[in-house]
């Protein structure tokens, strides 16, 4: 059965990809508690919630300063 391409579960391999690192980063950050993987009762499949791959992205840093004149 295809995939939907909006998918809110990913396989840890779909995850990587969403992201651009490779499986094993995704399995640490899993591992360091940054990221939630879900298992579905029974399975040994792991998913991966897509809003929480959102989550961890952060801006980075500028050399802008707001109180600058």
């Amino acid at each position: 059965m295809p995939k939907s391409p909006e998918s809110r579960w990913l396989p840890i391999a779909d995850a990587a990809i969403y992201l651009d690192v490779a499986e094993i980063t995704v399995r640490r950050l899993i591992s360091r508690g940054e990221l939630r993987g879900y298992k579905i009762r029974g399975a040994r499949l792991i998913r991966i919630d897509r809003h929480e791959l959102d989550a961890l992205m952060r801006p980075i840093p500028t050399g802008e300063r707001a109180d600058a004149s």
